[in-house]
């Protein structure tokens, strides 16, 4: 999302400054300034005595790593704009859960390592500490799925992949299961607007505005491809007992009680600020324009390996007398 909300900056005339540890994709942008340093090492003196109109910090993960910069900064900037995750709920057990949901709570053996169980948790509380300390001139934004090109989770790239290749495609049930996620260049563009407006609170920000249903999603990614591409849909018992891994083996599929909801989030408030999007064929246009420029080797993040999603695929249809 950073690599979009500069270039989108940038486009509209801003001034930006990057504040990061010059690891990753050191090249870009070589017209702005940059500052070099690692808040997880409490490294942050080169924020000292300098003043922005807007802090938008896309990777505050630990309360730890939040607060020190963020104090610092607080005399010297007119808001701070947190990215956090709709992962803060406590669960997805009901339809439409908004803004004002409960929070997640630490487990009680939760530490601050990032895994499934703490990651929710600890943007809660990163939350709680932007709160505090901009009590007043803070915008915490809470996307789900962010996708598009530059995705390095490869979560909907597998999806429209997978089309690309045609044949017979294993998707689990059922068809009409609701599906949300947000392009990064929609999410970065309506940052920026808020941003630029200095507009304050809480938004759930994902979408598409409609309801899109995974059936809708494929056959949309199918309109890219010129193989025939037949799916197969699956019940989701026989895939947690054929040993598929939910979320990483079949991207956007999360059976469990606690996310039964997970895709079904109320963006009213963030619809009423302006949130736009794209059309979705453009989006999975663009994704697979910039996947086929990775390396052939390229090992994905996500994905039902093609000898596994076979197999099941033969014993499902065997099952059904097909």
């Amino acid at each position: 999302m950073g690599r979009h909300i500069t270039e989108t900056a940038l486009k509209r005339g801003h001034d930006i400054t990057l504040f990061n540890r010059g690891v990753s994709n050191s090249g870009l942008f070589p017209q702005v300034k940059r500052l070099k340093g690692d808040r997880e090492k409490g490294d942050v003196g080169a924020l000292e005595n300098k003043s922005w109109d807007a802090v938008i910090d896309v990777c505050g993960y630990r309360p730890e790593d939040i607060r020190p910069p963020a104090e610092l900064l607080s005399p010297n900037i007119k808001q701070y704009i947190f990215v956090s995750t709709i992962s803060v709920y406590k669960d997805f057990t009901i339809p439409g859960i908004n803004e004002d949901y409960p929070l997640a709570v630490m487990p009680e053996k939760g530490g601050r390592e990032i895994t499934r169980e703490t990651y929710g948790p600890l943007k809660a509380i990163c939350e709680k500490v932007v709160a505090e300390i901009y009590p007043d001139r803070h915008l915490i934004i809470r996307p789900g799925l962010i996708t598009g090109p530059y995705d390095p989770t490869d979560r909907l790239t597998y999806w429209v992949h997978r089309a690309l290749e045609g044949g017979r495609m294993l998707a689990p049930s059922p068809p009409e299961r609701p599906m949300q996620f947000i392009d990064a260049r929609d999410l970065a563009e309506w940052t920026l607007d808020m941003t630029e407006k200095g507009i304050n609170g809480i938004y759930n920000a994902i979408g598409p505005a409609r309801t899109l249903t995974l059936k809708d999603l494929l056959a949309e990614c199918g309109r890219l491809s010129s193989q025939a591409t037949e799916v197969t849909w699956v019940e989701e018992k026989y895939l947690q007992d054929s040993g598929v891994e939910p979320w990483r083996e079949l991207p956007l599929w999360h059976p469990a009680p606690e996310f039964k909801y997970l895709m079904q989030v109320d963006i009213s408030r963030a619809l009423s600020q302006g949130l736009k999007y794209r059309p979705l064929l453009q989006t999975l246009r663009d994704t697979v324009a910039w996947a086929s420029t990775r390396p052939l080797d390229y090992q994905w993040q996500a994905g039902l390996p093609s000898d596994k999603e076979a197999r099941i695929l033969r014993e499902w249809l065997r099952r059904k007398g097909k």
